[in-house]
């Protein structure tokens, strides 16, 4: 949060550049205004990787003590090389997309009280606002998931090539922190609530949920399934198997699935190989991001056409 008021700062839309004259001595304050937005990146990049840190030790752990099949590390070991690639390209994305709404005078454009006026409730209160929270904010990501698939498949499919699958091995793409700022960052923070005002760390949680949809644990929703997505749910929409293509888009909630026609309740004990006929995972640095244009049709194409 600090390296976001940082870059608002930065790049806000008035003559001056981090507090300092833009005229007199142009060189130093450009000068000046790198050196800050190389900070803010810093920061960023830094808190980005405390909690990725956080998040795949705590599912990691989670999938060793709760297994569902076979674990490997060898290929964890390749996908932290990947996030570690990541992390910094979608950390100067978020920065660019802060400064942008900052220079632009860009506000969110509705705002939701979900908390506040039933605030009294306490604890149902605070998981109601979550539960709305999260249904509204996956809504953008359902509409983002189906254009990844109709329109930028081949990048898309390096995810989907993935056969060990696991909270680590969750990795994308680079090109997609870019397709995902465009087409699901932006337009979803033009809706702000107050979610977070009840449960503080509901980023946290909801940071959590998303990338455990992809680990491969006994654990799961159980009846709650029909309502939230869960691993097993999750495992259909990356399963090799035809009938399963283009299912289960959702990452939070079933109701947008169940509403436009891609929903698939996973069968009692159903937990389908996963992959991408034809295209291998990665496994390697090149591989990962020469994939896409190596990879343009093949097994891809079947389930982009689904």
């Amino acid at each position: 949060m600090a390296a976001l008021l940082s870059i608002k700062n930065l790049l806000r839309s008035s003559n001056d550049l981090g507090g300092r004259p833009l005229t007199g001595n142009l060189p130093a304050a450009c000068d000046a205004g790198a050196m800050e937005f190389l900070h803010s990146l810093g920061a960023l990049a830094v808190d980005s990787y405390l909690g990725w840190v956080v998040v795949l030790a705590l599912l990691t752990a989670f999938e060793l003590a709760n297994p569902q099949g076979e674990q490997r590390a060898a290929t964890r070991l390749r996908g932290l090389v990947f996030w570690l690639l990541f992390i910094p390209f979608a950390s100067i994305l978020n920065l660019l997309l802060a400064g942008a709404w900052a220079a632009l005078g860009i506000r969110p454009l509705l705002s939701l009280p979900l908390f506040a006026p039933i605030a009294a409730l306490g604890p149902v209160a605070a998981l109601s606002a979550v539960l709305a929270a999260g249904v509204i904010n996956d809504f953008f990501f359902y509409w983002c998931h189906r254009f990844q698939h109709r329109f930028l498949w081949r990048w898309h499919a390096v995810h989907h090539s993935i056969r060990d699958l696991n909270a680590v091995n969750s990795y994308h793409h680079p090109s997609e922190a870019l397709m995902s700022l465009v087409l699901y960052s932006v337009p979803a923070s033009l809706i702000v609530t107050d979610a977070s005002t009840a449960v503080p760390l509901i980023g946290l949680v909801m940071w959590l949920h998303i990338v455990w949809i992809h680990s491969p644990t006994r654990a799961s929703f159980g009846p709650l399934r029909a309502l939230l997505v869960d691993n097993r749910y999750h495992r259909i929409h990356h399963s090799l198997e035809e009938r399963h293509f283009d299912r289960n888009f959702g990452a939070f909630t079933t109701l947008w699935d169940r509403l436009f026609g891609t929903h698939h309740a996973p069968e009692p004990g159903e937990w389908p190989d996963v992959g991408l006929a034809g295209v291998a995972e990665p496994e390697g640095i090149s591989e990962w991001l020469a994939q896409p244009f190596r990879h343009s049709g093949e097994g891809a194409a079947v389930e982009a056409a689904a």
